[in-house]
């Protein structure tokens, strides 16, 4: 659905993308991570055919972006990080208009535009003025627009940008329906933890240059050199510290909050000995449990933090 080779764009000495190379088949969430200036935005935007590439190629669809933009634009919605909406315009009349500007009439019109309201649970504003959306309205309307025509592919550029708890959970709600629905998606985002929750790839770029390029159990895999396991007991918490300290398969225990937080030596994965341990000595145990890193701790240990 979407590839890209070696795709580059510079200006003059500076490298905004440095031969980018994506596989993207359809169906896949790709959660695409960088700090600011990594490349990202330029990555969507010459994806969107906004931007053409200083050298290399890229297709969305099967259409190249340099022969058949317009192809491309049929099959795609992107929404960019900040967007303009007109605002002495009800709702339903921002839709219908986008709905015009892409050839959808008559009766077909009106019931698309109150289809995607629906999905993006917005149908109790269809009639209000588009300036009293909150900033978590806004961000669902310009997902409801991108998805007027129906597009196979989805490119969301910073989607939870500025937005509160309750809107951060509503837009990654509308993303997993979204992806139930098929839909290749490409999303940048900074709020990391709950990319892991929807995307089944990650990438991860840094400079123009493409650090990391799969599936989000490999990142994750990679980035665990050992295995943290959180212990919880009824009581005698201090005699099991002091007796798991001592254990073989143990390199380090801690405690936090009433957790015991221990490192397995490195290159342990079985750690049922462990688990037997307690119980022959009469601990109560409540949860054992492997502490997963998240795509925060991924995002930090493979990044420097330079920017072009």
């Amino acid at each position: 659905m979407i590839e890209t080779k070696d795709l580059t764009k510079t200006y003059g000495d500076l490298y905004a993308i440095k031969e980018l190379n994506l596989d993207l088949k359809e169906g896949d969430v790709f959660g695409f991570i960088g700090p600011n200036g990594a490349g990202k935005t330029t990555t969507m935007r010459i994806l969107a055919t906004l931007l053409t590439p200083t050298y290399g190629e890229a297709s969305v669809c099967g259409y190249s972006i340099y022969s058949h933009p317009k192809e491309i634009r049929r099959v795609i919605g992107y929404m960019p990080d900040f967007f303009g909406v007109y605002d002495d315009m009800k709702v339903i009349e921002y839709l219908e208009f986008f709905a015009a500007a892409y050839r959808i009439r008559g009766e077909k019109r009106r019931k698309i535009c109150d289809q995607v309201l629906e999905l993006v649970d917005l149908g109790y504003k269809r009639d209000a003025l588009v300036t009293s959306l909150s900033r978590g309205m806004t961000q669902r309307l310009g997902l409801a627009r991108v998805l007027l025509h129906d597009p196979q592919v989805l490119l969301l550029d910073e989607p939870a940008s500025g937005l509160d708890p309750r809107a951060r959970i509503e837009i990654r709600g509308l993303l997993k329906e979204l992806r139930n629905m098929g839909k290749t998606i490409m999303i940048s985002s900074h709020i990391l933890p709950e990319l892991k929750n929807i995307c089944n790839k990650v990438g991860i770029i840094e400079r123009g240059e493409l650090l990391v390029n799969t599936d989000v159990a490999s990142v994750m895999k990679q980035v665990r050199l050992q295995t943290l396991l959180k212990i919880r007991l009824v009581d005698r918490q201090e005699e099991a510290v002091k007796l798991l300290e001592d254990h073989d398969l143990v390199d380090q225990v801690d405690v936090q909050e009433n957790v015991i937080m221990l490192t397995l030596a490195s290159g342990v994965e079985d750690y049922s000995p462990l688990a037997e341990l307690l119980i022959e000595n009469k601990y109560k145990l409540l949860q054992i449990v492997e502490d997963e890193p998240d795509l925060e701790t991924a995002f930090m240990y493979l990044t420097k933090g330079i920017t072009s």
